[in-house]
């Protein structure tokens, strides 16, 4: 049985219509938290929405918008005041940058790639830090990437993106510390869901040969030969985010079944 840290607390999660992001959601709710959910997929955010709130009703919000937009950044921030009164944890979940090889990037996907993980972190953190600073508590958790640390193949754009998740953080933990907010990474390795591989299985033969090489790559980089899991990741962010992580900030926590080790 899982415990309840979040009872009464409140909790920001963006991109939580994408598969990490719901799943860390869940996991929040189902230890007592009130959720506001942030993205720009209005079908899937309302089907989660509804998913979550039918085990947590009256506990779940959501705030449609393009968070690497300064307006609906703060917008998201300001719906869980409205909504439930306060905000005590933010876990920026936004992402999905483009993964391809360097010289195969377009002015446009490099600007998607920064976007989605890089500026949707900021503009949210920024909205956050005055509200918890007022409150003297807070937690702040980037969801970051294990490639940032392993060069993973075709991932150099997404990792310079993803690399600024990471940094931010220790800078921010050190300024902040004093406030009663911690700043972490919890930076997850190759992750499976079903969503990724419905759409690899949907794909052309030639696309399912090269990602079956890709991920053969990858598995070659983990000790433990797997793929982790949604809930692993959550698991993750929930202790990070929860009371009993005060004394840890500024890290990164790698979810990688041992494909980088100090």
């Amino acid at each position: 049985m899982i415990a309840e840290r979040f009872t009464e607390r409140v909790a920001v999660v963006t991109g939580g219509a994408s598969p990490i992001g719901s799943g860390i959601a869940e996991r929040l709710v189902a230890e007592g938290a009130s959720v506001v959910l942030g993205d720009v997929d209005r079908d899937r955010l309302d089907a989660i929405a509804a998913k979550l709130s039918a085990d947590a009703p009256g506990r779940v919000h959501t705030a449609l918008g393009d968070l690497s937009r300064h307006t609906d950044a703060q917008a998201l921030i300001d719906a869980a005041g409205e909504r439930f009164g306060k905000l005590d944890v933010l876990v920026n979940c936004a992402g999905g940058g483009v993964i391809r090889a360097t010289s195969e990037h377009t002015e446009e996907t490099l600007r998607a790639t920064v976007d989605r993980n890089l500026w949707t972190t900021l503009y949210c953190t920024l909205a956050a830090l005055p509200v918890m600073s007022a409150a003297g508590y807070g937690r702040i958790v980037n969801v970051g990437a294990e490639s940032v640390r392993n060069g993973l193949y075709r991932h150099a754009i997404y990792n310079a993106a993803k690399g600024g998740v990471h940094a931010v953080a220790t800078g921010l933990a050190r300024e902040y510390a004093g406030k009663g907010i911690t700043v972490n990474v919890v930076a997850p390795a190759w992750i499976t869901t079903p969503e990724a591989d419905a759409r690899i299985a949907a794909s052309p033969e030639v696309e399912r040969a090269d990602w079956a090489a890709f991920m053969d790559q990858m598995r070659s980089t983990i000790p433990m030969g797997r793929p982790g899991t949604v809930t692993e990741v959550a698991a993750t962010v929930a202790f990070v985010a929860s009371e009993e992580a005060s004394y840890i900030t500024g890290q990164t926590i790698s979810v990688n079944g041992g494909s980088s080790m100090l």
